[in-house]
C-alpha cells in the first residue's frame, strides 16, 4: 500500500481520497482487512473521529464492509459500489483520463439519452415545451458564432429539462451524476463533441417532438444526436489506445470484465 501522512488532521475526505485510489486501482484487493485503526491512524496521521468518518463514507460508497466489533474489509466495488464512484475512478494516478471510463460514459449516455427523450415526449407538459425550445432558441447566437463552450452549456442546459420531463427519478439522479463528471472534464471535450453541440435542428427537432407528445420521433431524433458525439469520443478512444504503450496493466480501474 501507497498510503501518505495527511497534513491536514482533521480532514476526514483526505483520508477517504487516499483509500478510494487504494481500492479502485487494486492496491487493496478485495477481501483484503484494512489494519486496525490506531494502525491506520498513526500511518496517516489522524484522529479516530476523521478515520471513522472516512471509512464510514466508504461503506456507504459500498467500497468496504465493516463488521461491528470485527475487521474492516475491502469489497469489490464493480460488484457492490454505485454510479457515483465514475467520478472517483475517471482520473487514474498522476491525473490521467482512464479512457475505459471514459467508453463506458459515452455508452451509458447513448443508451439513456434516447429513453429519456421518449420518456419525456410522453409525460411533459406544455410549460416544459416551452423551456426546451426556450433553450434552442438561446443557442442560436452560440451557433452563428460557433461557439462551441456555450453551446457545451446550453446542450447541459436542454438535457437538464429533458431529464425533468421525463419524470424518472433514477434517470434524474443518474444525470446528475455523470453531469457532474462530464463537468470535470468538458473543456476537453469540447472539440470532440462539435458536431453534436453544432446540430441546432436535432435540438430543435427534439423539442417538437416533445411538444407534439410524439416519443417516437423524440426517440430517434435524441439517439441520433448523441451518436455524433458518441462516435467523434470513440474513435478518438481508439486512436488514443494506438498510440499508448501497453503498461502489461490487465485489469485497470475502467475494465469491468
Amino acid at each position: 500500500m501507497a498510503l501518505q501522512r495527511i497534513a491536514k488532521r482533521t480532514l476526514s475526505d483526505e483520508v477517504f481520497e487516499q483509500l478510494v485510489r487504494e481500492i479502485v486501482q487494486g492496491r487493496m484487493a478485495p477481501g483484503l482487512a484494512l489494519p486496525a485503526e490506531r494502525e491506520l491512524c498513526e500511518t496517516l496521521g489522524v484522529n479516530r473521529g476523521a478515520l471513522r468518518e472516512a471509512l464510514r463514507r466508504l461503506a456507504q460508497a459500498g467500497l468496504v464492509s465493516i463488521a461491528q466489533g470485527g475487521s474492516t474489509r475491502v469489497l469489490d466495488f464493480r460488484r457492490t459500489a454505485g454510479l457515483d464512484l465514475i467520478a472517483q475512478i475517471l482520473f487514474r494516478e498522476g491525473g490521467t483520463i482512464d479512457l475505459q471510463v471514459v467508453r463506458s460514459l459515452m455508452e451509458i449516455r447513448g443508451a439513456l439519452a434516447p429513453d429519456i427523450a421518449r420518456l419525456c415526449a410522453r409525460r411533459a407538459d406544455a410549460a416544459l415545451t416551452v423551456e426546451l425550445l426556450d433553450v434552442v432558441d438561446r443557442m442560436q447566437p452560440a451557433l452563428a458564432a460557433d461557439d462551441l463552450p456555450a453551446l457545451q452549456e446550453l446542450s447541459l442546459d436542454f438535457w437538464d429539462v429533458l431529464v425533468r420531463g421525463s419524470d424518472n427519478i433514477a434517470y434524474v439522479l443518474a444525470f446528475n451524476t455523470l453531469r457532474t463528471t462530464y463537468d470535470t472534464v468538458r473543456e476537453a471535450l469540447v472539440q470532440v463533441m462539435g458536431d453534436e453541440l453544432r446540430d441546432g435542428a436535432a435540438y430543435r427537432s427534439i423539442a417538437e417532438a416533445v411538444g407534439r407528445h410524439d416519443d417516437v420521433s423524440a426517440k430517434h431524433v435524441a439517439s441520433a444526436l448523441v451518436e455524433h458525439g458518441t462516435h467523434r469520443m470513440l474513435e478518438l478512444i481508439a486512436l488514443l489506445d494506438r498510440a499508448t504503450p501497453d503498461t502489461g496493466d490487465d485489469n485497470p480501474p475502467g475494465d469491468v470484465s
